[in-house]
């Protein structure tokens, strides 16, 4: 537990620029520096995350918590992970100046281009370790041509379900029984114990609430619905809670856009924003007890659904089926990764020669055995204030 909470705390302070960034630094930590697991297994976890409702990033995170330590690794990883960027939007949220104004404008876009060069790296090791086959590049291709041109959740869960299909297809003759081992120390009763509560809770809630006409419990049930209905990650749960909590009147929107805004510039995930939005709520509870409920409410789902679906996965991926689904699956969501980079990151990053020239040199720092990502990150940033 404590080697899963010192590497996500880290991972929490320095992991700038949004999910896809995210998975670029834990490819980087947790396949090429610490070993925890193969690129196959990171891309397999990856694409299983793609499926889930809720925060892609934070569930490969607690994925990799609840493999390495169980029960307790998961909540390390999401603690660690989450922690950093919450308290700095309660921080915010209690008066503070915003975090990107103390940060600088240009020491923000320096933390951009980083995340561009990580996600970079992290993109082409990922389809390195792709068969260098004309049916891979075809499958990569399309993913990326798809979520282009429908750039939804929708357009994300067609393009793997379409790959699938043509993996079973076209792979079923690749099956390899060298699979790299994915541990969790989590029995399948219960995951399907969590799975049931996942449901359970999704229904109930909102029928409790509306009985008891608790403002407190109307509040919990709100944001695990939007954490357990949302696919897609920070950028679409975003939208989705300014009509749940603007248009009731609970948080102004002006003082909503204010968060918005501190958010993109924390690092860490942004579903993180359910605790900026629990310090402003104007109806009790506020403050620290509304944002730590809104925070737990809005992850709950992610915890259930990873500690649920782990157990079986590991024996599932196994079966020559799941195999052939995933060799497509899996170059899918190397399409999926370009599309999203090139959508979030490159054209908000990338506005010049001199940031091409930057992310480019932090992509060669990030080369395995020469830069840590953490320190690519701080040189970005102190390169992006005389930019």
């Amino acid at each position: 537990m404590r080697e899963v909470f010192a590497a996500f705390l880290k991972l929490g302070l320095t992991s700038f620029g949004g999910p896809v960034a995210h998975l670029g630094y834990f490819q980087q930590e947790f396949v090429v520096r610490r070993k925890w697991l193969d690129n196959r297994a990171f891309a397999d976890l990856v694409a299983l995350c793609q499926f889930l409702p809720g925060p892609s990033s934070s569930q490969v995170g607690i994925a990799l918590g609840l493999s390495r330590a169980g029960f307790g690794g998961a909540l390390a990883a999401w603690v660690a992970f989450t922690l950093p960027s919450a308290l700095l939007l309660m921080v915010f949220a209690a008066g503070l100046d915003s975090f990107g104004a103390m940060l600088g404008a240009g020491s923000v876009h320096g933390l951009k281009v980083a995340a561009v060069a990580v996600v970079a790296v992290a993109i082409f090791s990922m389809a390195r370790a792709l068969p260098a086959d004309r049916l891979r590049g075809v499958l990569v291709a399309g993913a990326t041509a798809i979520a282009l041109a429908l750039p939804s959740a929708w357009g994300q869960i067609g393009a793997i379900v379409l790959a699938a299909a043509v993996g079973m297809v076209c792979c079923r003759g690749e099956v390899s029984d060298t699979l790299v081992h994915v541990p969790v120390s989590v029995s399948r009763r219960a995951g399907a114990a969590a799975l049931v509560l996942f449901f359970a809770l999704l229904v109930v809630l909102p029928l409790l609430a509306a009985a008891l006409s608790n403002h407190a419990l109307t509040l919990f049930a709100t944001f695990y619905r939007v954490g357990s209905l949302v696919f897609g990650g920070g950028h679409v749960v975003l939208p989705l809670l300014q009509a749940e909590v603007v248009v009731p009147g609970w948080v102004g929107n002006d003082v909503f856009l204010a968060g918005y805004g501190a958010a993109q510039a924390v690092p860490g995930p942004l579903f993180s924003f359910a605790a900026y939005l629990g310090m402003v709520m104007t109806p009790p509870p506020n403050g620290w007890a509304g944002a730590a409920l809104c925070l737990v409410a809005i992850y709950l789902p992610s915890l259930l659904l990873a500690i649920g679906v782990l157990p079986f996965w590991d024996q599932l991926r196994r079966s020559a089926w799941t195999q052939a689904a995933l060799r497509g699956v899996n170059a899918a969501v190397v399409g999926l990764l370009i599309a999203a980079f090139y959508q979030s990151m490159w054209t908000v990053a990338i506005l010049g020669s001199a940031d091409f020239a930057l992310a480019l040199t932090a992509a060669l720092l990030l080369v395995p055995g020469r830069a840590p990502p953490w320190l690519v990150v701080v040189l970005c940033a102190l390169v992006g204030t005389v930019l």
